[in-house]
């Protein structure tokens, strides 16, 4: 039975967010119809999902203060004394959720409070634009939050829940976020289709295969129009911390071995691995510098046949550089995405230290993560009982879509489908637009 239907508010009062692991984007109902996306920062209609804590908030203030976005990495590569949080929505479903981390000044919050006050910002931002409170949000969720996990996924989607209803939202929906895609697809199509959608961000691949067309425009209700839906909790962050671990961090130690000691049978060992696995992701970066961990390494200095790996492995934890070292393998990722090659310049490590990556080593490094995304866009035409012959159209949206090689490895196991790339950073975010318009965009005040 569907929910009761909540009173009639004035339409504007209604928006509909893309809350994503690396960018989101907000909607509103735009007032010559459809919708648009706000300009959340700088003229642009999408925001890193990024906040800044500063360690200077004044003492007597329980909140620490806070920047956003562009704002809140250019304070952190500036650097500033607080803490930089990325990549908060893969918290969402984890056990980390309601534990405290420090932000800095000697104040700690909750990962949830730390996604309440981005989406507080969110809505904070779509409201100055629409010039009215806000009372309805359609949020965008993945396929799965959690791969293989019922229980876990549907606590994720309830903390997100949680979140917007604690920041002031009145009523919340959801929609998955490749489906979206296709309602933005939809838009343009001018006959009935089968649209694979691949919506591939910062930290899922989801796949929906999608009935669209013409005379399925506007309805509220597409359920019958998804065929299947499918994904797996891999994506743009998980290349990146590949390309960290293939390019970067062997220059601080990863996979050395140990010097010969008297006795050992067989080739020594490799230098532990978990601090480097630990330093290439986002939300455990901050807990390499706990200072008995800091203590151990540092006794750790026999471990390593060559001392410069382990002082370099030192300073970055000694000067807080992990994050800086992430960012860069990130915009390695970019730069062979866009020409082919990548230099990355580690002078903060080491005056004249730099990496290089080619598209060769970088295919090779996320090959496992490009063939389990190929595996589950397949698997989702499978589900729906459809031929890859059958589908019409591959639809790519998200930023990690920005990759040729994983576009092209999808795009080859459906030769007689058209390709499309929709908006990779809006598609979403318009598409939950339009869905939030077809469910409240015709109540007004009068109901």
């Amino acid at each position: 039975m569907p929910p009761p239907a909540p009173a009639a508010v004035p339409a504007a009062t209604f928006a509909a967010i893309d809350f994503g692991t690396s960018n989101s984007a907000v909607a509103l109902p735009a007032a010559a119809g459809g919708v648009e996306l706000v300009a959340l920062e700088d003229g642009l209609p999408t925001m890193p999902t990024a906040v800044f804590y500063r360690a200077d908030t004044p003492a007597h203030q329980a909140t620490p203060d806070a920047l956003f976005g562009r704002a809140a990495i250019a304070a952190y590569v500036e650097g500033h004394d607080g803490r930089l949080m990325r990549s908060m929505k893969s918290i969402l479903g984890a056990a980390l959720l309601d534990q405290r981390t420090d932000v800095g000044g000697g104040r700690a919050l909750r990962y949830r409070d730390v996604v309440a006050g981005y989406l507080r910002e969110l809505r904070r931002r779509g409201e100055a634009a629409a010039g009215r409170p806000i009372a309805r949000v359609v949020l965008g969720r993945p396929v799965f939050f959690v791969d293989d996990d019922p229980l876990r996924d549907a606590r994720a989607e309830a903390a997100l829940r949680d979140a917007a209803l604690a920041v002031g939202f009145a009523e919340v929906r959801f929609q998955f976020e490749p489906i979206a895609a296709a309602l933005d697809h939809e838009r343009q199509a001018t006959q009935e289709q089968l649209v694979l959608v691949a919506d591939i961000g910062g930290g899922t691949s989801d796949f929906s295969l999608v009935r669209v067309g013409p005379a399925r425009r506007g309805r509220a209700d597409r359920r019958d129009d998804i065929l299947a839906s499918h994904g797996v909790h891999i994506a743009g962050t998980d290349f990146d911390r590949h390309v960290e671990l293939a390019a970067i961090l062997p220059l601080l130690g990863y996979r050395t071995r140990r010097p010969p000691r008297p006795g050992d049978d067989g080739p020594p060992a490799e230098v532990p691995s978990g601090i480097y696995f630990d330093l290439a992701t986002w939300h455990l970066i901050n807990t390499v510098y706990a200072p008995a961990r800091v203590a151990e390494l540092r006794s750790m200095r026999s471990w390593y046949a060559e001392a410069r790996h382990h002082a370099r492995l030192m300073r970055t934890l000694e000067q807080r550089l992990g994050h800086a070292l992430a960012a860069a393998a990130e915009r390695a990722k970019i730069d062979v995405a866009t020409r082919g090659t990548a230099a990355i310049a580690l002078d903060e490590l080491e005056p004249a230290l730099a990496a290089t990556l080619d598209e060769a080593r970088a295919a090779a490094a996320i090959e496992a993560d490009l063939e389990r995304i190929v595996q589950a866009a397949h698997e989702t035409v499978r589900r729906a009982g459809v031929a890859p012959s059958g589908v019409d159209l591959l639809y790519f949206t998200g930023g990690s879509t920005g990759l040729p090689a994983l576009v092209q490895r999808i795009a080859a196991g459906f030769p007689q489908a058209e390709r499309r790339q929709g908006e990779r950073f809006a598609s979403v975010a318009t598409g939950l637009g339009l869905h939030a318009q077809a469910l409240w965009g015709a109540r007004t005040d009068a109901g």
